[in-house]
């Protein structure tokens, strides 16, 4: 496996939890993970995540409440995005910001995404486009 030369990794309230939104909900997949420290590396479609419980002597520089990631979004580039779509919708996942076109200004054209926005069980927003 190539590791992306940014990863996130995601302090999460409950690994498990996490775990299953990632995976069952969106379709990630685990490519390691430690369990004896909460953590898992997970996988979509070329996107990375790490996520690792939250826990006393971690890498937090300050109490963290809901929703976490406040003033972030993680964009998350797939193939299909109306299939990831239609998972949210079958999982009865409320949807931050519904499916629309977005027209964006690029360097030298515009760029076309369909895209609509979640929270995940922590509160991290991830936007996914196509």
């Amino acid at each position: 496996m190539d590791f992306n030369k940014t990863i996130p990794e995601l302090s999460v309230f409950n690994i498990k939890e996490s775990k299953n939104f990632y995976m069952d909900v969106l379709g990630s997949k685990i490519e390691y993970e430690r369990s004896e420290d909460n953590f898992v590396f997970l996988s979509l479609e070329g996107n990375q995540l790490m996520l690792e419980e939250i826990h006393a002597d971690g890498w937090n520089i300050g109490n963290l409440t809901y929703p976490l990631g406040k003033g972030i979004n993680i964009s998350l580039e797939v193939t299909d995005v109306d299939s990831i779509y239609q998972r949210i919708k079958e999982h009865s996942i409320s949807l931050y910001h519904d499916m629309t076109v977005s027209h964006y200004a690029g360097a030298n054209e515009m760029i076309e995404q369909k895209e609509f926005l979640l929270q995940d069980p922590n509160g991290y927003l991830l936007r996914f486009t196509n």
